[in-house]
């Protein structure tokens, strides 16, 4: 296996500043998130159902709203990202909305040595699946 540890680092210096600029843009719509409206597009809602009590893995989960959206609709949720400044914000926004997720920082593809439990449902959405490696 090659050593990749460069190009992680880069990809976290991107996104740690991707952070800044979503957090404040039109598509993330930050404003009415904190209202209550879910990051969640229907199809996702449609896919996995009453999420009440179950817990949930969201992997790469950027700065935490689709899993603060599952943790509104009742999941014990779980977000992991590689963004430092991605995992500061979410828990920010966990605690200012009062919610009970909870965020680790760390590639994704190093998460069993963070995390140990197991999940009723490992989530993650669209745009993900090209930043890991095959």
């Amino acid at each position: 296996m090659n050593d990749h540890s460069e190009f992680f680092e880069v990809n976290k210096a991107t996104w740690n500043a991707k952070v800044k600029v979503h957090a404040t843009s039109e598509l993330y719509d930050m404003e009415a998130f904190k209202k209550g409206k879910t990051s969640l597009m229907s199809y996702e809602l449609n896919a996995l159902g009453d999420v009440k009590g179950k817990s949930l893995l969201h992997l790469q989960c950027h700065f935490g709203q689709d899993t603060l959206s599952w943790s509104r609709l009742g999941a014990k949720a779980v977000g992991v990202d590689l963004s430092d400044e991605g995992i500061k914000l979410a828990k920010v926004l966990n605690q200012e909305l009062e919610l009970d997720a909870r965020f680790i920082c760390c590639n994704v593809l190093d998460t069993p040595e963070y995390i140990k439990e197991t999940f009723d449902i490992v989530f993650t959405s669209y745009g993900v699946i090209g930043w890991l490696r095959i």
